[in-house]
C-alpha cells in the first residue's frame, strides 16, 4: 500500500535571467550556412502582453530539412558550414528581436512544415513550447489537426508570414490579446 502524500508540490524555479556561460556556442543561430542553397532567415520579436519587447529571452528551434526528413547527424552544437543539424538557438536583442539562418522545413504525409520552438524568458515558471508553421501550403495547414482545433486568431499566432524577400517572420507573444498558442509538453 502506498502512503498518502503529505506534502503539496512546490512550484518550479522560474527561468532566467540568462547567462551566456554554458548556453552560447559559435554560430548557434546558423542552422544552415547563410547564403547556401535553400537558406532562409526566420526572425521575429518576443513580446510581453503589453507589447513590450523582451530583451533577454532565448528561442530554440528544431525542424526537418526541406525534404521533410528529420536530421539525425550527431553534433547539433557544432557548425561546420555545410551540415544541416535542424537545431538552433538565438538570444533576443534589446528590441526583443531573434533571428535564425535555417532551411524551410518540408512537410510530410500531407502535413505542413513547421519549426518546433521553445521560449525561455525571465519570470516564466518553465519553458514554453510552440510551433511556427510555414505559411504557403494552405491545404496542408487546413488539414493539420492542431491548427484545425484552434479558432482563427489562435491559428494565426502559429503561422509565420512570408517577407517580400522570401524569408519568414514570426512574432511570439507571451501573454495578452495576441498571445501565441503554447503547447503542454
Amino acid at each position: 500500500m502506498i502512503p498518502p502524500k503529505t506534502h503539496r508540490p512546490t512550484p518550479g524555479q522560474t527561468v532566467g535571467p540568462f547567462f551566456a556561460y554554458g548556453l552560447e556556442f559559435p554560430k548557434q543561430h546558423e542552422v544552415a550556412f547563410p547564403h547556401s542553397p535553400g537558406a532562409i532567415v526566420l526572425s521575429g520579436t518576443v513580446s510581453d502582453g503589453a507589447g513590450a519587447p523582451i530583451p533577454d529571452a532565448l528561442v530554440e528551434i528544431f525542424a526537418a530539412d526541406a525534404d521533410g526528413s528529420v536530421p539525425r547527424a550527431r553534433g547539433a552544437f557544432r557548425r561546420d558550414d555545410h551540415t544541416f543539424t535542424g537545431f538552433g538557438r538565438a538570444f533576443t536583442d534589446d528590441e526583443g528581436h531573434y533571428e535564425f539562418w535555417t532551411r524551410e522545413p518540408g512537410g510530410s504525409a500531407g502535413r505542413p512544415g513547421f519549426f518546433a520552438a521553445i521560449v525561455f524568458a525571465r519570470g516564466l515558471p518553465n519553458k514554453l513550447h510552440t510551433r511556427i508553421y510555414v505559411p504557403d501550403d494552405v491545404a496542408a495547414l487546413a488539414a493539420d489537426p492542431l491548427l484545425a482545433s484552434l479558432d482563427e486568431d489562435e491559428r494565426a499566432s502559429l503561422v509565420a508570414t512570408r517577407t517580400p524577400d522570401g524569408h519568414l517572420h514570426h512574432d511570439i507573444w507571451l501573454q495578452g490579446e495576441k498571445e501565441t498558442v503554447f503547447l503542454a509538453f
